[in-house]
């Protein structure tokens, strides 16, 4: 191991570090606490939940261990949710506030963790900090709905702080805290499956143990058997909230290509953190052959070239093995949602990488004081830069609206970006806008179904308000347009038999309200609707009996009730004339 050795101008004392260490983080990420919930996910999560809105309760609690809403079994996730609306309500900077915070705490924990194990502070400092700074983590910190990400990796550090006590003085005690450590962690986010390798891994560098291998296996297999427990309920939860894709929807040699090319492009994400998305879609086009080999070479590689100083250099390995392994669970192979990508996932494997680096330029710098004041000034440089554009990312998670536009500005074939956009357009009363970005969406991926219905939500809006401003031909095409995409939307029938009506088209009206009442039967307008048609087409029965079906839905429809009352006085003053008389309807 390297001796231990101080960055120049590192304050000597922790306290002063910590104080140091916050502070630069806060001003960092002080834009989050004036940003608002995104309608990705955290309606579902918080604004919209009642299970969550409604703060904590029993019921409330009882219902987090036993939900898989939202495909994911995280009981703690919910309640520290229900917790934070039991403090602040529904104001969005209670949870940002919350986030902000957890994050800073994984920071201090990570500093004090890796001074204890490695005894070298400068370091520890550098990768606690890079960790907090780096701008891949913006979406975890400023992203409400994943709180999950920053409380099971509070989490995941506590269960490093109790496997390092229980390796330096092993008694029962300290192993059964380690196992309610991990538990609670699986609890908040099954990202630590991978846990129990990764502490044989740290058994090796930095913990340096020397007990036989067997021992080391033996120690973990109540930890595997946890693990393994938390992703047989992981799956079921994304299965039944149908989150897993199927192999025939997303091949396996897909998946295996794409999980080759992402664990090369994290890294360059971690190297050059531009072009940040909140979603990264898979390419359209496909991914070339030559690009997996060449990514699948150069993994390869570095592996072998670790591997060869694993007995000199042995944190080089330790930081590759730490990525490759914590990021395995999220890498695609069992798809989980549409994403080739997310950054999120790079919360805790960016950690490994950043202590591969860190320790390599520590021992670069050596004994020489000149070496280790550039090291030291590159620190500072890199730290800047990062901070400077986690600032900014954090900007770009003000609302909604900002955080899709500027997705699709640095991704292409966005449809995911696009089809949100036009949801936060369409609640900003932005409509043709909207539909624009829904148009773009289904041209970039046809068969979206989410994409589809978003765009048929808008077009029958879009025909409402045309109807509703004496505009019945714009507004029939309208209703065509989304009909093409969700053909059994009664409300859009009725309203086409309503234009119809005004066409003098009363036949092809009467197919529409039908065509209406078939998909819903409790639709007072469209037997409205029909009772005219009917009688304008001389079906004095048929319309009678419409007009009474309106009523039976809705007893205080006024219109229905003075449609019937003509019709049966009509049917009245004929009957006394002894002849057919017909009723003055309704045009």
């Amino acid at each position: 191991m390297v001796p231990p050795r101080q960055l120049p101008l590192l304050p000597s004392n922790r306290f002063v570090v910590c104080i140091l260490l916050a502070a630069i983080l806060l001003l960092t990420y002080s834009p989050v606490l004036r940003n608002g919930f995104v309608d990705y996910d955290d309606a579902d999560y918080v604004t919209q939940n009642p299970h969550v809105n409604t703060g904590i309760s029993w019921a409330n609690s009882v219902w987090a261990f036993r939900t898989a809403y939202a495909s994911n079994w995280h009981p703690l996730t919910w309640i520290s949710h229900q917790i934070d609306c039991a403090i602040f309500g529904l104001t969005p900077a209670g949870p940002h506030v919350t986030n902000l915070l957890v994050h800073v705490t994984n920071m201090f924990l990570l500093f004090f963790w890796l001074t204890n194990v490695t005894r070298s502070r400068g370091s520890s400092a550098f990768v606690a900090l890079a960790f907090g700074l780096h701008p891949v983590n913006v979406e975890s910190v400023a992203w409400i709905a994943e709180r999950k990400d920053v409380l099971s990796t509070l989490l995941w550090l506590l269960v490093l702080y109790s496997y390092t006590a229980y390796t330096r003085g092993p008694n029962l005690g300290r192993y059964l805290l380690t196992l309610v450590c991990l538990v609670a962690g699986l609890l908040s986010k099954p990202m630590l499956v991978s846990v129990p390798l990764l502490l044989l891994l740290l058994d090796w560098w930095p913990l340096a143990r020397k007990e036989r291998l067997s021992r080391l296996l033996l120690e973990k297999l109540p930890l595997l058997a946890i693990a393994a427990a938390s992703c047989w309920v992981t799956l079921w939860a994304q299965q039944r909230g149908g989150s897993v894709t199927a192999f025939d929807g997303l091949p396996l040699e897909l998946r295996l290509a794409n999980a080759a090319i992402s664990y090369v492009r994290y890294l360059g994400k971690v190297a050059w953190p531009s072009k940040l998305a909140v979603f990264y879609p898979y390419p359209t086009a496909g991914i070339a052959p030559l690009a997996v080999a060449a990514s699948l070479g150069a993994l390869a590689l570095v592996t072998l070239a670790f591997v060869r100083w694993r007995s000199t250099r042995p944190w080089l390995l330790a930081g590759w093995i730490w990525y490759l392994l914590t990021l395995a669970p999220v890498i695609g192979i069992v798809q989980v949602g549409m994403q080739s990508m997310a950054d999120r996932y790079l919360y805790v494997p960016l950690i490994g990488l950043l202590i591969a680096a860190a320790w390599q330029a520590n021992e670069w710098a050596g004994p020489s004081r000149g070496r280790m004041k550039l090291a030291a000034a590159v620190a500072a440089l890199l730290l800047a830069a990062w901070g400077v554009l986690t600032w900014r990312q954090a900007h770009y998670w003000k609302d909604g609206a900002t955080l899709f536009r500027h997705a699709i500005s640095v991704t292409d074939g966005n449809f995911v970006a696009h089809d949100n956009l036009g949801v936060e357009l369409d609640r900003a009363g932005q409509h043709e806008e909207a539909l624009a970005e829904y148009r773009e969406t289904l041209r970039i991926k046809p068969g979206d179904r989410n994409g589809e219905t978003n765009f048929a939500q808008a077009s029958f809006a879009k025909g409402a308000r045309l109807f509703d401003s004496g505009n019945p031909a714009a507004a029939m095409d309208a209703f065509r347009q989304g009909l093409r995409y969700r053909p059994g939307d009664a409300l859009a029938h009725s309203y086409m038999g309503l234009i119809l009506l005004q066409q003098a088209q009363p036949a092809a009206a009467i197919a529409e309200f039908q065509a209406a009442l078939r998909l819903d039967r409790s639709l007072a307008r469209a037997y409205l609707g029909l009772g005219v048609a009917q009688a304008q087409q001389g079906h004095d029965e048929d319309a009678r009996q419409a007009f009474q079906d309106c009523l039976r839905v809705d007893p205080s429809n006024a219109e229905a009730r003075y449609d019937l009352s003509l019709m049966d006085q009509a049917l009245a003053i004929a009957a006394k004339r002894g002849g057919p008389q017909r009723p003055n309807a309704r045009k």
